[in-house]
């Protein structure tokens, strides 16, 4: 929205994209932990070999990125994506920044606004065109790729241009985060845009790390389980695979790196090996389930995981009274301690015998839980991350 900020609209047609790999993140096993603070969305570490870290802000790098997952061959007209690539190449940018950048501002001009197609018409704010420029910026920024006439705004191909102009004189593809940030000067909205680029370019990327409950900081690196995007904001279990959770496209990235979190601890056993550093454990128990989860989402940070060691019952008065929209924490200190975690729907919990009627049910160790209620063998105190 160059500059100020005119309202997004997102009017997203969901696509399942198969088979998509988070690209470029590390790993780290044993005890040799990921890169400390690299920027998230979802680094996830059972099981592969270190892969080298790129900085969330980095993503793309100078040149733009080769890969184009099938949900931005489904999603974005193919007249839209050969623009962010052709304008991307000419400015060194990451063609999928672009695309997010077009999928929230005008959804790749499908959404019904008049400000988005129709020439001459504005919002409220007074941006105009598929990337909601303002006339002031536009000004300035606005490209006519072929060198010929002057720019529209509401013309797709300059707008696309004048948009990788814009970026590219605000810190891009050095700064990422404050180019997109100074499109529109709000958080949220880099956080919306770097989520769409990650799913348009088959990864997951990007957020601040911050140490609030439910803020979510973001790392890349490669997982070496599928992720696979469903429709809506619940979770479910692919068909084929009891050790995979669908991740629901509709849901914010900090609940994504959750389920893909959870993901990564599939096939370990149940034991106390977790504690107090979960990352590179051959073993988990409840609560160190919970607090790798927690950490590899970005909400709770290693440090303070490996200071305070948080048991089970660390999670009785831990977070906001009262279940969440996507992620409820359920916790008990008696009869013993106990904790689990319920995601976008999916139960993430170590008790099976009896609380579980899904694939996994004759399983120990973290494992995805399909269960009609809540097991009601323990009082639970119910607690939620704030905003999730």
């Amino acid at each position: 929205m160059s500059a100020e900020s005119a309202t997004a609209r997102v009017s997203a047609k969901s696509v399942v994209a198969t088979g998509v790999r988070l690209s470029g993140w590390t790993w780290g096993l044993a005890g040799a932990g990921v890169a400390a603070a690299v920027l998230v969305i979802m680094a996830l570490l059972m099981g592969a070999a270190a892969i080298t870290a790129i900085k969330a802000g980095e993503a793309g790098s100078s040149t733009t990125s080769d890969s184009v997952s099938a949900l931005a061959l489904g999603e974005i007209p193919p007249e839209y994506l050969h623009l962010y690539q052709q304008a991307a190449q000419r400015y060194g940018l990451d063609w999928a920044i672009l695309a997010g950048i077009g999928k929230v501002e005008c959804d790749h001009g499908r959404d019904p606004d008049p400000s988005c197609t129709k020439q001459g018409a504005v919002n409220s704010a007074g941006a105009g065109g598929p990337m909601q420029f303002l006339a002031s910026t536009w000004e300035k920024y606005g490209v006519a790729p072929n060198g010929e006439g002057k720019p529209d705004r509401w013309d797709p191909a300059d707008a696309i241009f004048g948009a990788a102009n814009y970026l590219h004189a605000s810190g891009a593809p050095g700064n990422y985060k404050a180019a997109i940030y100074a499109y529109n000067h709000a958080s949220w909205y880099v956080e919306e845009v770097e989520s769409w680029a990650a799913k348009y370019r088959g990864s997951l990327t990007s957020s601040t790390p911050s140490a609030q409950p439910g803020v979510g900081g973001h790392v890349e690196g490669e997982s070496p389980t599928p992720i696979r995007f469903i429709p809506g904001e619940r979770a479910e279990l692919d068909p084929t695979d009891g050790h995979l959770a669908l991740i629901p496209e509709g849901v914010p990235t900090t609940v994504q790196a959750m389920l893909v979190a959870g993901n990564e601890l599939q096939e370990l056993p149940y034991g106390p090996g977790g504690h107090p550093d979960p990352r590179g454990a051959t073993e988990e128990d409840c609560s160190s389930t919970v607090n790798y989860v927690l950490y590899r989402s970005g909400v709770r940070p290693i440090d303070e995981i490996v200071k305070d060691n948080p048991l089970a019952q660390d999670y009785v008065n831990w977070g906001d009274p009262g279940p969440g929209r996507w992620v409820t924490i359920y916790a008990t200190d008696v009869p013993q301690p106990h904790v689990f975690i319920v995601i976008a729907g999916l139960r993430l919990d170590t008790s099976h015998n009896g609380t579980d009627e899904g694939p996994n049910r004759n399983e120990n160790g973290p494992r995805w839980r399909i269960l009609s209620h809540i097991p009601t063998w323990a009082k639970w105190s119910v607690r939620h991350l704030p905003g999730l």
